[in-house]
């Protein structure tokens, strides 16, 4: 699974949380970088792509398909399942940020 789009998204984070304490940036991002939203909506896409793939995989073995075995179908089925949890996971720590942000106190 590639996480070059969750470290950018922590990257984005850990500047914005510096930027909320009030403290000097060293790494900001050039003028021309990535933007959060793409990288999150990129970021969800490839998680529901790996989840179309696992089931279509898994409804094909089902369906009695010779070309999908049950080792591969597991395989398929359990980086759909890490790959979620792990956007579960962003998720709440964006979410945990944002409540940060909302009770900083101006």
């Amino acid at each position: 699974m590639d996480t070059k789009g969750i470290d950018q998204m922590l990257s984005v984070l850990r500047a914005t949380a510096t930027q909320a304490a009030g403290k000097p940036q060293e790494a900001q991002a050039p003028a021309g970088g990535v933007d959060f939203a793409t990288v999150l909506k990129n970021s969800i896409e490839q998680v529901n792509q790996t989840q179309q793939q696992a089931e279509t995989l898994a409804a094909n073995f089902a369906a009695g398909d010779g070309n999908a075995n049950l080792h591969d179908v597991m395989i398929a089925l359990q980086k759909a399942n890490v790959s979620f949890q792990e956007m579960v996971q962003v998720r709440n720590r964006l979410v945990s940020a944002y409540q940060d942000v909302m009770n900083i106190q101006v």
